[in-house]
């Protein structure tokens, strides 16, 4: 013999299973109190002018390509070496986009500022320019194998300029840039990181102006 359902006797059941799932999922991993991700910008030393003497305006344009990472070097994480080779990154912080972003975006900035040239193009240009630069990062971490109590940041890009048509090769170059941080906090780091950035970005804006003034048989415009 089926017994009678009563309709309310069953959404109060119901609503009771809604409130103690509710309650489980808190309590289960939906809330928590672990910090926030810190999110650091850097920005292209103010300043840095690395203009050459030129008897007239700049007449040559350059675009640069998107940058080249490292191993352990192309993701937004700042990243850190420690001893025996160890390498990592500081939990709960991030770079605003991947490093070769932020480096092209810092390479961009410093040879607009630098007055060398005409134009400057990032990876996103759809313009032909006269020269082409190409980056590979090769070190954008703060070092504390040799300074535990306060790392050391490394900057080194690995620059190949060539001529927009043709892809004919003017030269290669290294720019590099470091920085010790003043305490172990991660303020100070950055810091450091914006410091031995622009080092390496106010190096390689001057050897990219140098080399396109190199005396070559023709140009192609």
């Amino acid at each position: 013999m089926k017994h009678p359902v009563h309709l309310g006797k069953l959404v109060a059941a119901l609503a009771g299973v809604v409130a103690l799932l509710g309650v489980a999922a808190c309590a289960g991993g939906f809330h928590s109190d672990a910090p926030a991700t810190q999110v650091y910008v850097l920005r292209a030393g103010a300043g840095a002018q690395t203009q050459l003497p030129r008897a007239s305006a700049p007449e040559f344009s350059i675009h640069v390509t998107r940058p080249l990472a490292g191993p352990g070097l192309g993701s937004d994480h700042i990243m850190l070496v420690q001893s025996d080779h160890r390498m990592s990154y500081y939990a709960a912080s991030r770079w605003p986009a991947s490093v070769p972003e932020v480096v092209e975006a810092l390479a961009v900035e410093t040879l607009r500022t630098s007055g060398n040239w005409s134009a400057v193009q990032d990876s996103a240009g759809g313009f032909s320019s006269d020269y082409l630069l190409q980056i590979v990062i090769q070190r954008f971490e703060a070092d504390y194998s040799s300074h535990p109590d306060a790392p050391e940041v490394h900057v080194v890009l690995d620059c190949t300029l060539g001529r927009g048509v043709g892809r004919e090769l003017v030269g290669t170059f290294v720019a590099e840039g470091a920085a010790t941080a003043s305490v172990n906090h991660l303020t100070e780091v950055i810091s450091a990181f914006e410091a031995a950035a622009s080092q390496a970005l106010r190096s390689m804006a001057l050897q990219a102006a140098q080399k396109s003034e190199a005396p070559v048989a023709s140009r192609n415009r």
